[in-house]
Parts: structure tokens; C-alpha cells; sequence
């Protein structure tokens, strides 16, 4: 019997390709219409807060940014491990995929926050510990984009950005208790397991913008893997082709 492709199957990269390329059309649609949908109801319809006024609809992009640029971190970590130890063929690529789309949404974490801080706070920047430990977080994506291309060798520019991405999980609690390890501008968690502090009208736009904002982040990385992938078949062929030069010559 045979099996359905999974985390193994999709090891091969053509079959990658051809699996990616029924996925993508969906998946890009579905981000559209969630983020279509979350940033109507948040911008026009959802009400202003009523301590900090219109400028709580920054929210609907901070936050779905500031929680995917930790998700994707830990992703591209995960990948990262699972390269060195089940030497998966696909998981540095994913590395090499996942970094500059979670560095983009770490800076637009950094930008929205810096936006709304001034008008809520009176300032565009403090060095307090959930804004040092999110730049902190942008760094290391940048780091690893750095290493992944500083070696002539791609696998030792891969071994040497997944060790940092490995390392770097340890910013990711200091992320999330900062408000609760230090004093901070920053509220603690308004959503947690046990329940949502925020009114449902506010709630609702903003998980149907972070789905959203979620299924971009899936499909820019999947279009990365692939272009990454095509790009290392042209290198094989022209490899190849001067190889079989070399030898006629």
C-alpha cells in the first residue's frame, strides 16, 4: 500500500515542488480573505479603545507581527535541529527560508510598536525588557541570515546558522515574562489559556488578522523554499555542465 507523503516524504524535492505548488494558490487565498477580513473589522469597524483611542488599531498588525516573529523563530530553530540531528534534506533550507520572513515581521513588530508607544506612552523608545528583547530577537534573525551566506561552503554557512538559531531559543521566554521578570511600559499577556481580557469586538479582528497574517508567513516561506530549491538545481546543472567541459577539454 502506498503511503501518503509526510515529513519524510516530502524530503524529496520535486515532490516538495509539486506538493507546494497545489498548496500555494489556497493558502495565499486564504491569507488574503482572513487578512482582508481582520483589517476591515479592525480598522473601520471594531471601537476605538476607550483610554487610548484610535490608535489601538496598530494592534491588529503589533501584535499578529510581534507573535509570529517568535513562532517563526522557534519554527526556524525546530528546522535548524532537525537538520544536525535527522539530517532532513529540506530542514536547512527551511532555515534559510524562515529567516529573512521572520526578520521582516520583527521589524514591522519593532516599527508598529515604536508607532503606537508615542502616542501611548509619550516616547518612541524605551529600553525596557520586552522591547530590548524583541530587538534582541531581530538581530539574531539577521545573524542568521548573515552566517547562512558567510561561507563559500553552504554547508558550513548552514551548520553555523542553525547553531544560532538553536542558541537563540533562549530569547524567546526572555520575550514573553519580561513584563513579569521586569518593570515595563508593556501590559502583561491580555490573552491567556485561561480566558481574553480584551472585548470580543477587538478579539475578533484580531485572531481573524493573526490566521491571516499566519497563513502569509506559511506562504512566503514556501515560495522561499522553492525558489531555493530551483536555484540549487540550476547551481547542480551548471556544476554539471563545466564538469562535463572540463573533461571534453
Amino acid at each position: 500500500m502506498q503511503q501518503s507523503p509526510g515529513w519524510h516524504g516530502l524530503a524529496n524535492p520535486h515532490r516538495f515542488q509539486r506538493v507546494s505548488a497545489l498548496i500555494l494558490p489556497w493558502l495565499m487565498a486564504a491569507a488574503l480573505g482572513f487578512l482582508a477580513a481582520g483589517l476591515f473589522i479592525g480598522l473601520v469597524v471594531a471601537p476605538p479603545d476607550y483610554l487610548q483611542g484610535p490608535s489601538v488599531r496598530i494592534m491588529y498588525v503589533h501584535v499578529p507581527a510581534a507573535w509570529l516573529s517568535l513562532g517563526g523563530y522557534l519554527g526556524m530553530a525546530i528546522a535548524a535541529l532537525a537538520a544536525r540531528v535527522w539530517r532532513h534534506p529540506l530542514a536547512d533550507l527551511s532555515v534559510r527560508a524562515i529567516a529573512p520572513v521572520g526578520a521582516a515581521f520583527a521589524a514591522v513588530c519593532l516599527l508598529t510598536g515604536s508607532l503606537w508607544g508615542r502616542p501611548t506612552w509619550g516616547t518612541w523608545w524605551v529600553w525596557d525588557g520586552r522591547l530590548t528583547s524583541m530587538l534582541v530577537l531581530f538581530l539574531l534573525y539577521l545573524g542568521v541570515i548573515a552566517l547562512a551566506h558567510a561561507y563559500e561552503d553552504r554547508s558550513r554557512g548552514d551548520r553555523a546558522a542553525g547553531l544560532l538559531a538553536i542558541v537563540g531559543v533562549i530569547n524567546l521566554p526572555i520575550i514573553k515574562y519580561s513584563v513579569e521578570w521586569w518593570n515595563t511600559l508593556h501590559q502583561p499577556a491580555s490573552i491567556r489559556l485561561s480566558g481574553s481580557t480584551i472585548h470580543a469586538d477587538m478579539l475578533q479582528p484580531l485572531l481573524l488578522s493573526a490566521v491571516g497574517f499566519a497563513l502569509l508567513f506559511a506562504g512566503v516561506v514556501l515560495m522561499r523554499m522553492r525558489a531555493l530549491i530551483a536555484a540549487q538545481k540550476k547551481a547542480v546543472r551548471l556544476r554539471r555542465k563545466a564538469a562535463l567541459a572540463d573533461a571534453g577539454a
